[in-house]
């Protein structure tokens, strides 16, 4: 107390303000991660419950490799927020919702995804994998339905991760220039990835049902992600100014 007594009240100021910056930017990371957390359990604790025997518990464990790639998703969606949190470290109205944002997309975009990887698992191992699968995955309609869910998802969990990136490359000016250019690159990356989740969805609506299969074929794009970044990493070095 004695310290804050000799303090200057402007030094006061700025202290209680850094403090309640930092308060409420933890209070976010923690709601973030714990929001994230609940949707990695959801494809776990939507089944009946805790098999009962081991046939049961055979039948439970075909559906480790849907959840597993749910998780993988999952986490990946979560890093990136993590990443831009610890790089551009915004704490304040232009950016907040942006967060709460993508905590609600992510709730959403839990049941296509689950839906997506356990038919896809269930489809490549001839009925073996994720029995359950229910047959609103199978069908030509349901498939197109399916896709349509899953496409617009991905665009704006990917597209609300791309707009706080691009916030705070405007906004974020004390970066130095190796994080800005990360941060940019993250930009047009996650905007890339919007545009990918967004072109299945649109072949899904074109009428002849042979153009699921190509909706399906089109995330292979992602494959394109460590190329874009890299030329646009490099064009970046070679026009920001020093």
């Amino acid at each position: 107390m004695l310290y804050y007594r000799s303090m200057p009240d402007a030094n006061l100021s700025t202290f209680a303000e850094a403090r309640a910056e930092r308060a409420e930017s933890t209070r976010l990371d923690n709601f973030v991660d714990g929001a994230f957390a609940f949707p990695i359990t959801l494809p776990v604790i939507s089944g009946a419950g805790l098999p009962r025997n081991v046939a049961a518990l055979g039948h439970a464990l075909r559906g480790v490799p849907a959840f597993a790639a749910c998780f993988a998703q999952l986490a990946w969606l979560w890093r990136a927020h993590v990443r831009w949190r610890d790089n551009v470290r915004l704490t304040e109205r232009g950016s907040l919702p942006w967060s709460l944002l993508l905590v609600c997309f992510a709730l959403i975009f839990v049941f296509p995804l689950h839906l997506v990887y356990a038919g896809m698992f269930n489809g490549v191992s001839s009925g073996i994998l994720s029995p359950d699968v229910t047959a609103f995955a199978r069908g030509n309609q349901g498939v197109a339905v399916l896709f349509v869910c899953y496409g617009l998802s991905y665009a704006c969990v990917a597209g609300t991760l791309a707009t706080p990136y691009r916030h705070g490359a405007r906004t974020a000016t004390w970066m130095d220039r190796g994080a800005a250019v990360g941060v940019r690159v993250s930009s047009v990356v996650w905007a890339y990835v919007a545009a990918v989740g967004l072109l299945p969805a649109l072949l899904a609506l074109v009428p002849p049902p042979q153009w699921n299969g190509l909706a399906g074929w089109a995330y292979f794009l992602l494959v394109f992600i460590g190329l874009i970044a890299k030329r646009y990493r490099r064009h970046l070095k070679a026009t920001l100014p020093s």
